[in-house]
């Protein structure tokens, strides 16, 4: 048993296709049923879930009668605006029939992207919630293309996370067809072990997870991805096979079933865990490794000397992703300096910014207070 903790309130489960489907080409309903039944006793319990659902182009492709799948993008969008219709029928009526009301919400990276898109939508989430309402949420698959093609923040993990974000959710649990993360692959290698509890995404975990598998987007990568997201804005994240008996209410009974990641923060002010998400990102600083230190490990500011790169158009005030050497997102902030004006200063002493420029806005290009280090 894992420690129960009474401040699990608020919880995302993730539902992936290849847990909604069983493997196949439909959608399960004696699945749905199931996974249905156990939040519906969750939100008697007086938990608030949310939904972030997977299964809309399985659906389509059942409404439509196809059997093979076309890999054409046009095409899918078709399959996804038929079958979301259906994927929210079956939910409707799923819960509708224990009384509790759904919502569909589809969202975009366009619409989290912006600062007042991203606080709209924190709204209306928070406002069906203290309605009582359960939000379906997807990405709208019909625009989304990016989702399409599996491009990164494109999938329903990293989806659910964003969502984790934006309505300061205690929990994520992502429900799929595999276990959890193992030491090795479990299909390949039989001496494979499941890792009950990941204290801290570094690369070598990130080198375990694997690829793709079956319908869906997402595989292992996308969750591990989105489990340092969730992680990073405070929340808990375990990933576990969804066709477990009760597993989301063993889970949240604090059975260890599957892989925990710990919360690595606290809850932190709506703009940070915006800045959190990169989506509305303008540019990158790319820093030395004693920048990438001073940054995790000593809670400092970033200062010109550490900037080795500067990439993207932005202006004075936008936020920025800062990466390591190695490409790595190890932080977020809001820049003193304009990409311009950065390429200028980048590698020099805090104290030869006014006579680069001309003028200066501060010995830091990203104070610590505007800064979010994931």
């Amino acid at each position: 048993m894992r420690e129960q903790s009474t401040s699990y309130r608020r919880l995302v489960v993730k539902l992936g296709t290849n847990l909604l489907t069983a493997g196949t080409e439909r959608l399960d309903l004696e699945v749905m049923a199931a996974v249905v039944g156990q939040i519906v006793r969750l939100h008697q319990q007086g938990y608030e879930v949310l939904i972030v659902s997977s299964g809309a182009i399985a659906a389509g492709r059942q409404k439509l009668g196809l059997d093979k799948e076309r890999k054409d993008i046009p095409f899918k969008q078709v399959m996804a605006a038929v079958g979301q219709n259906a994927l929210m029928h079956s939910y409707e009526e799923l819960f509708g029939g224990r009384g509790i009301t759904v919502a569909q919400t589809l969202l975009t990276k366009a619409d989290l992207s912006d600062r007042l898109g991203y606080l709209n939508a924190r709204n209306t989430l928070l406002a069906l919630l203290e309605l009582k309402v359960v939000p379906i949420v997807n990405e709208n698959d019909v625009v989304a293309v990016d989702e399409l093609e599996g491009a990164a923040f494109g999938d329903n993990d990293n989806l659910s996370a964003m969502v984790t974000n934006l309505v300061d959710a205690d929990m994520l649990l992502l429900l799929g067809d595999v276990a959890g993360l193992y030491t090795a692959d479990p299909a390949k290698d039989k001496k494979a072990e499941l890792i009950p509890r990941v204290e801290k995404i570094d690369a070598k975990i990130e080198r375990l997870a694997g690829g793709t598998r079956g319908r869906g987007h997402g595989g292992m990568a996308t969750k591990v991805q989105a489990a340092r997201l969730a992680t990073a804005s405070g929340a808990t994240v375990i990933i576990a096979d969804g066709r477990e008996g009760d597993v989301i209410l063993r889970l949240m009974a604090g059975e260890a079933i599957g892989t925990l990641f710990p919360a690595k923060t606290s809850k932190m002010e709506s703009r940070k865990r915006w800045m959190l998400t990169g989506l509305g990102a303008r540019g990158r600083l790319v820093v030395d490794e004693g920048a990438a230190v001073a940054l995790k490990e000593k809670n400092r500011s970033l200062l010109p000397a550490g900037i080795r790169e500067v990439e993207g158009d932005f202006e004075r005030g936008d936020a920025v992703n800062i990466v390591d050497a190695a490409g790595q997102r190890i932080a977020c902030g809001i820049s003193n300096y304009s990409s311009k004006e950065i390429a200028v200063i980048k590698g020099a002493r805090s104290d030869r910014i006014v006579s680069l420029l001309g003028y200066g806005y501060g010995d830091d290009v990203v104070h610590r207070n505007n800064l979010v280090v994931l």
